[in-house]
């Protein structure tokens, strides 16, 4: 049977297949640039809260360990602090967020005798140096989840800092 030109244009049959096909790239690149998207805002959350929590520890150490107005804290607290930062516990635990290593965080403290006009009291009163400030500081590069399929992701960094008061132990 010999089909005419108008029926053939006419026929509807493997049209859902063509479409899929056109639409099928464009759905995986949502679904998986949706995955990418949310595990980049986990990522950088759980980041923030490390450096939150690394602050707050280092913001509880002996006064001792924060002489200077400026550079890293004495003793060991810019090790545990890192420590803290990514394992959430001084020794052992497993790392927090993925891709970092100790050179990526850094503890500095710096000082402050007044803060908005007003000078220092409390636990800070008679202190040369006013108040000891922590600053607790991340830089790790993102480590996609799409890596294991080979993209390699453009060298974006997640970034957090935290300051903190220092109150002593």
């Amino acid at each position: 049977m010999i089909r005419s030109p108008c029926h053939v244009v006419r026929d509807s049959g493997g049209s859902a297949a063509a479409e899929m096909a056109m639409v099928l790239p464009l759905l995986l690149i949502i679904m998986f640039g949706t995955a990418e998207l949310g595990n980049y805002f986990m990522n950088q959350h759980s980041l923030v809260k490390a450096v939150r929590d690394g602050a707050r520890f280092a913001a509880r150490q002996n006064f001792s360990n924060y002489t200077a107005c400026s550079g890293s804290p004495g003793g060991t607290v810019v090790v545990d602090t890192q420590n803290v930062v990514m394992r959430g516990y001084l020794s052992g635990g497993t790392i927090i967020t993925p891709n970092i290593q100790l050179a990526d965080v850094s503890v500095t403290n710096s000082c402050a005798t007044t803060v908005g006009g007003e000078t220092m009291g409390g636990i800070y009163l008679g202190r040369t140096n006013g108040a000891q400030i922590v600053t607790v500081t991340a830089a790790v590069t993102y480590l996609p989840i799409l890596g294991v399929i080979g993209f390699k992701g453009f060298g974006i960094q997640l970034n957090a800092s935290s300051q903190a008061a220092v109150m002593g132990a």
